[in-house]
């Protein structure tokens, strides 16, 4: 029988997930609770399998990848995500903060319930359309590594001490694609102080955008190979600018037959 646990702010949707779950005959719905705080009081005792959750911050379309983090290691399951929403930026977060599936509202219950399933058994779920999402981040990426060329030797003068060390914790998460909102929780910081940390880390290494400083992030990694001189940034603003791929797939849930979570590049 798999142990589950519902967390979601609005009544209906709670009475709503727990009609669907309950239906199956090897899914267990052992409580359900309007906050994630209320969850994590409460859900160490019930041994659970699953956490089927809306995972966006109370009021706001933030996702809590604090919260995420939280239940994964003091619960020890990958949670199941349910939004209300479809942002890029929530599928990434959850998936970095330990998630093992994601799904949108409009979740068909049978789809549902296999991920459940995929998940309490120790897999994976994704629906079609952020499986793409996440290839298509993925090709990205690779592309970006793959532009930037071999790694360059040590730069000196210049390069040492340029950025602080908050700057380099901030260059280091824009260089896993973390937006703003994102920056901000990790670091605890207002979300205002992470857009100014950003901008000024631009301002310093002279990127033109958040993609060429992706790209510096990703190249001039700390603890490896240091920021580049501006000698250096004056050949990497002459590079092509990334181009992100703005096609949308209809909204549509469950993993293709052969589609699984791609790993990381190397």
């Amino acid at each position: 029988m798999i142990r589950v646990a519902v967390a979601d702010a609005h009544a209906p949707a709670r009475s709503g997930l727990r009609m669907i779950l309950e239906s199956a005959p090897d899914v267990c719905v052992l409580d359900t609770f309007a906050t994630a705080e209320s969850l994590l009081a409460k859900a160490p005792g019930l041994r659970l399998d699953v956490v089927v959750m809306d995972a966006r911050q109370p009021g706001t379309d933030v996702l809590d990848t604090a919260v995420v983090s939280r239940i994964v290691s003091e619960l020890g399951c990958g949670p199941v995500l349910i939004t209300l929403n479809d942002h890029d930026a929530h599928l990434f977060g959850a998936l970095a903060a330990g998630a093992r599936g994601f799904l949108s509202a409009d979740t068909d219950p049978h789809d549902l319930l296999c991920a459940v399933r995929a998940v309490a058994a120790g897999g994976s779920w994704l629906g079609p359309r952020h499986t793409r999402r996440l290839t298509e981040e993925y090709r990205r990426i690779t592309r970006l590594r793959s532009e930037a060329g071999p790694p360059q030797p040590p730069v000196e003068g210049e390069a040492a001490g340029r950025l602080s060390e908050r700057e380099h914790e901030v260059l280091a998460l824009v260089g896993e694609g973390r937006t703003n909102h994102e920056i901000a929780e990790r670091l605890t910081l207002s979300p205002l102080t992470a857009k100014t940390y950003v901008s000024r880390i631009m301002t310093k290494l002279g990127a033109r955008d958040r993609v060429q400083l992706a790209l510096l992030a990703v190249r001039y990694r700390r603890g490896t190979e240091p920021v580049p001189a501006r000698s250096e940034r004056a050949s990497l603003s002459r590079m092509p600018r990334a181009k992100t791929s703005r096609t949308r797939m209809p909204a549509a849930v469950g993993l293709p037959a052969a589609g699984q979570v791609p790993p990381p590049p190397p």
